[in-house]
């Protein structure tokens, strides 16, 4: 997956100067959206129970991935379950653990209460507001580490995205924070699955975006979703596969 560096440079320098990041604390809230038309799952006549497995997969990520001045079923983690179940994987379900102003440092300590028996798959998209707290890089990595320690010691599949860093803090901490990604990447090579940048494709496009210039729109947010899919959907076949 290619970085798009010279469309990300002008989010990059409004997301500086604006200081209010993936915050979202002036932005629009996110709405319910309507309940996913999908067919339901049989039952057990006896229990009521659904008789069929669920495969969670559960997204531990900040405003980008709670869907910040979306409808909840804009947010892409929830196109996602869409496209799961358009292609007939009515087993699968989603939990987006977005949260406005998350950083590192919070999703490795709010992680564990976002797994649940049944969730199969982890996606980490954190570390957009890392610099805006004023974590350094070595924090970044040790708390992203943490996040994925604890799902490998669950057997969790995982998924990794990258971010990139703000152009105002200077070419040291951005390569610096590039590199993060980069290592843990080397480091969890055979227990993770590695994007390296959620917002490619959709970074420092305007038609994707919203009027904040941060933030996708729903266009934007089911652009993320198509790239993230055909590699959920192997970790998905995986999973079915192994409990066969």
């Amino acid at each position: 997956m290619r970085f798009r560096h010279l469309t990300l440079v002008s989010l990059l320098a409004a997301i500086g100067a604006g200081y209010g990041v993936l915050a979202g604390c002036a932005g629009p809230q996110q709405q319910s959206g309507q309940a996913d038309q999908t067919a339901p799952a049989p039952v057990d006549p006896a229990t009521g129970q659904s008789t069929e497995p669920v495969i969670e997969i559960a997204f531990l990520g900040d405003s980008l991935t709670a869907g910040l001045g979306l409808l909840a079923e804009q947010a892409y983690p929830n196109i996602i379950k869409q496209m799961f179940h358009a292609e007939g994987y009515t087993e699968v379900d989603v939990v987006n653990g977005g949260s406005s102003g998350d950083t590192t440092a919070g999703g490795a300590r709010r992680v564990e209460q976002l797994l649940s028996a049944n969730t199969r798959i982890l996606v980490v998209a954190l570390g957009g507001n890392d610099a805006l707290r004023g974590l350094t890089v070595q924090q970044t990595h040790d708390n992203l580490a943490s996040i994925l320690d604890q799902a490998v010691s669950r057997r969790l599949a995982i998924m990794l995205a990258g971010m990139l860093a703000p152009t105002n803090l200077g070419e040291d901490y951005q390569k610096g924070f590039q590199n993060v990604f980069g290592r843990l990447s080397r480091e969890y090579q055979n227990s993770i699955v590695f994007v390296p940048f959620l917002l490619d494709g959709v970074a420092g496009d305007p038609n994707l975006n919203q009027a904040d210039g941060i933030h996708p729109n729903a266009q934007g947010a089911r652009v993320i979703a198509e790239r993230l899919f055909p590699g959920l959907r192997r970790l998905v076949d995986d999973s079915l596969n192994a409990g066969r």
